[in-house]
């Protein structure tokens, strides 16, 4: 004997398993949610070719020239043109002769070279032999040091040395400063045993100031100055041409004017030998002047040129930016649609070819959660709407992500269609929620 169990269905399970049977009834009835799909369609006349290396090369065999740079963002005002006015100062800048100005030269009376006096603010340092205790050191010299001490030469020549006292070497030379300190201690009845150099040189200066690059003040040492070597030690003169140059040397109430390239020519025998109180200026003449005047207006004139040069050009720039935004310039474009980041219009670039790759990631990439890499077109028809004909769906399937290098070599053409398809699972989650709403509001 046979029992039959019988299964008792609740109303909730009921309505759930009507659900299924509803959206499998309208599924197969091609009654439920449409998406976008690309197949062979020999009525439409559309064509599906597998893209490999081969149908790339095919398909950017097709005539194709891309729009060219359109006169309008090439022809600006161009930056740094120059108006009349301002081509004359450059001009007359520029052939300005260089003529050696005319001075009449007069060197001072050749110094003969002498040793270096000591003078007031000098220092002078003495320097003793090593001692080994401090009762040698007093018997030797200076109480208080016994290896180097540097003394300031005072208002009155002389310097103070302890147990030792004042002893005068202000114009002394190195020679007759060391003979008088040598006579004192002898004096004194201390060994002499000592040494002396100067070691700061602040008695004896000369100055140089004018056209030099860095003015000042140079001492006067041991070894002899010369004029030439002044000007050098102080970086030359400041300007590039020296024929524009000429030196005035101030001495002793006299001025002495020297052309400076005229400094230069002189031998060592009659090269002019500084002393202390010189004054040397290095000035310009008047032709450098007038030349310098001429360059400062020609620049400043082209300051002006160019400023409103990048006024014009930023005029012009947003007037093309406008034309550009609302169509005044003609474009072409490539239409891309499906499941995409952002379905667009892709513009093709002025004068060069834009390929699939470009278009696919301007938009966006396909989408991870719903596009399907599997199904990605490119479709195109005749170029001319009169010849409109077979349409052609480039296809490409990057689940191999090698094969999106083909992505990279097929040319777009202007209107063009790019389609990216979902996934399976995306058009089943979309028909679900288009029908739920409906059937909650049914269950209240």
């Amino acid at each position: 004997m046979c029992k039959i169990s019988i299964l008792n269905f609740d109303e909730g399970y009921m309505k759930k398993l009507l659900i299924i049977c509803f959206i499998l009834t309208l599924t197969g009835c091609d009654v439920a949610y449409k998406s976008y799909s690309v197949g062979d369609n020999v009525s439409a006349n559309i064509q599906v070719i597998q893209l490999t290396p081969e149908t790339v090369l095919k398909a950017n065999s097709s005539p194709y020239e891309p729009l060219m740079i359109p006169d309008l963002l090439t022809t600006n005002v161009r930056y740094g043109d120059s108006n009349p006015m301002n081509n004359v100062l450059l001009e007359s800048m520029l052939k300005t002769e260089k003529k050696k100005y005319i001075i009449e030269t007069g060197f001072p009376e050749p110094l003969h070279q002498k040793p270096y006096l000591i003078g007031v603010g000098d220092v002078v340092m003495l320097s003793t032999p090593q001692a080994d205790n401090i009762v040698e050191a007093i018997n030797g010299i200076l109480a208080s040091q016994n290896k180097r001490q540097g003394y300031t030469v005072q208002d009155d020549g002389a310097v103070s040395i302890p147990d030792i006292g004042r002893i005068v070497i202000g114009g002394l030379s190195l020679e007759e400063a060391e003979d008088a300190i040598y006579r004192q201690l002898l004096e004194m009845g201390i060994p002499p045993s000592f040494s002396i150099e100067v070691a700061e040189f602040n008695s004896q200066r000369v100055s140089v100031v004018g056209a030099v690059v860095n003015p000042g003040i140079e001492p006067i040492t041991l070894q002899s100055l010369f004029l030439d070597e002044l000007i050098s030690r102080r970086g030359g003169i400041t300007i590039s041409d020296s024929s524009f140059a000429f030196i005035q040397l101030h001495r002793n109430g006299s001025m002495y004017q020297i052309n400076f390239e005229d400094l230069y020519n002189q031998n060592k025998f009659s090269k002019v030998l500084l002393t202390d109180g010189d004054r040397v200026v290095v000035n310009t003449t008047n032709e450098y002047d007038n030349f310098l005047g001429f360059r400062q207006k020609a620049r400043f004139n082209s300051i002006q040129e160019n400023e409103m040069n990048m006024w014009a050009n930023a005029n012009a720039s947003k007037s093309v930016h406008v034309k550009l935004e609302h169509g005044a310039i003609p474009r072409e474009y490539v239409y891309i649609i499906g499941e995409v980041g952002a379905q667009s219009r892709f513009i093709l670039p002025f004068a060069d070819k834009a390929v699939l790759a470009d278009a696919i990631l301007e938009s966006g990439g396909v989408l991870p959660l719903s596009g399907n890499p599997k199904q990605i077109y490119l479709l195109r028809g005749a170029y001319e709407q009169a010849k409109f004909e077979e349409i052609l769906a480039f296809h490409l399937d990057a689940t191999n992500a090698a094969n999106f290098l083909l992505a990279t070599r097929l040319e777009l053409r202007p209107k063009d269609v790019i389609f990216v398809g979902m996934q399976p699972i995306t058009n089943w989650n979309r028909i679900i929620n288009q029908i739920m709403p409906s059937f909650r509001l049914s269950g209240r």
